[in-house]
């Protein structure tokens, strides 16, 4: 009798206790981690039908209209990020050019810039610089630089 009054006291309602904390408390955290927002968007539709087939409630069509749009919000945000990425791509197209353009213009300037050569323009006052004189003297050569060759031969 004692073994029993044990177990009818003791035991069992621990075991109980431990089912109960293992389903409300274990199982439903482990829901709740489970749980996204894209399952409580889908559970909303189905809580307004139930509702609208529970006939002592009466609800507004617009509510159901809303059920309706949260069941293809998957849809709507589908089409909504198309429409997001295709302006993205618009605009980085357009930041494309003008980045190719902007390049191009820098390169056509540095090239015309060098064609200049700004870095080593003389001063306006400056002296010339002294020529110098040829190496070998008038008495050496025969007829110029042209004839020489014609004028040995």
């Amino acid at each position: 009798m004692k073994q029993w009054w044990r177990r009818w006291t003791y035991e069992v309602p621990l075991a109980i206790g431990d089912a109960l904390w293992e389903l409300l408390v274990v199982q439903l955290a482990a829901l709740l981690d489970r749980l996204t927002v894209r399952k409580i968007v889908a559970a909303i539709p189905v809580a307004i039908i139930v509702l609208a087939y529970y006939h002592r409630i009466p609800i507004p069509p617009e509510l159901m209209l809303v059920g309706d749009f949260l069941a293809y919000i998957d849809i709507f945000s589908a089409l909504f990020l198309l429409g997001v990425l295709s302006r993205v791509t618009t605009i980085l197209f357009v930041v494309r050019q003008t980045a190719a353009r902007i390049a191009l213009l820098v390169g056509s300037t540095v090239a015309h810039v060098r064609r200049l050569d700004v870095r080593h323009r003389r001063q306006r006052g400056a002296p010339a610089r002294p020529r110098r004189k040829p190496v070998r003297s008038e008495d050496d050569r025969a007829y110029g630089s042209v004839w020489d060759q014609v004028a040995l031969a």
